[in-house]
């Protein structure tokens, strides 16, 4: 007998464009995890001659920088960085939005008014100039980048999260938790949590996606750690050459175009495999 877990896998699994969204993070990831073994020098070291075009030489297949470095190897350790920030960011965010909603959405009353009111505290603040904010007062490294990240994007996951839980509180199945003697942990952890694990990954794919943007923005504006190299930074360093050797802003920039529509093509099947009637509306 199929489960609605296993029948959506094999509805994500039939969508050829999602899949495709997942082969390709999948490369990027073994890319970014192997990038010491593939490369195993300091991408930043100047190891050649400078503005070579991609495919002038062979042992610079993506060719060099104005400075000598290798785009190729900056490409694929920037993807480690970018992958990171980008997965914690979002993790950081979706436990602390899943908490707050959780609670509020569950207990209601007063709890449920008070933090409310710290939602919309944080949602009345312009995001980015918050992360540019946090960024600059502390200094640029990889786990200020995901504190940064993660406290700005919480808020949506926390109002989305109360709205799911408040939907399914009063159902028969908490209702019968509640009789047994659960304690509230147990019913929030045990019953609440399965029923909205759904929109939860979803909200966490395109979460994923926006920490990368987010990160690739911070670093163009010199805002990212001095010590690493990550996809914006390479944009922000090429962006002096961008008439005369354009490629040096054009690679990281597809790198990331293409990572963040494989986040949100996977985003999309995981919906249309756990919302089928939405998909169904969609066509």
């Amino acid at each position: 007998m199929s489960t609605p877990r296993r029948v959506a896998l094999w509805r994500f699994l039939a969508n050829p464009i999602a899949v495709g969204g997942l082969v390709f993070l999948v490369a990027v990831a073994l890319l970014a995890l192997f990038a010491p073994l593939l490369y195993p020098g300091d991408p930043l070291a100047m190891e050649a001659e400078p503005l070579l075009w991609p495919g002038q030489d062979w042992h610079y297949p993506l060719g060099t920088d104005a400075l000598g470095r290798d785009v190729m190897a900056g490409v694929v350790h920037g993807g480690r960085v970018s992958l990171q920030v980008g997965l914690f960011a979002s993790l950081f965010g979706v436990l602390l939005g899943l908490s707050i909603g959780a609670l509020a959405g569950y207990f209601g009353g007063r709890i449920d008014y008070g933090l409310q009111r710290l939602i919309e505290i944080f949602q009345t603040m312009p995001s980015f100039v918050l992360l540019v904010a946090l960024v600059a007062i502390v200094q640029p490294s990889v786990p200020t980048l995901i504190f940064a990240i993660g406290i700005t994007s919480w808020p949506t996951v926390a109002r989305l999260m109360r709205a799911e839980v408040r939907s399914i509180r009063e159902r028969e199945y908490i209702l019968a938790a509640r009789s047994v003697g659960y304690t509230h942990l147990r019913i929030i952890i045990c019953e609440v949590l399965p029923n909205i694990l759904p929109t939860l990954i979803v909200t966490a794919s395109i979460m994923v996606a926006s920490a990368v943007l987010m990160e690739s923005a911070l670093s163009f504006m010199g805002l990212g750690d001095p010590n690493l190299v990550s996809w914006g930074s390479m944009i922000g360093s090429g962006r002096e050459q961008i008439r005369t050797a354009w490629y040096l802003t054009a690679i990281p920039g597809l790198a990331i175009f293409f990572t963040v529509l494989a986040f949100n093509l996977m985003g999309d099947g995981l919906n249309d495999a756990f919302n089928p009637t939405q998909a169904q509306g969609r066509t």
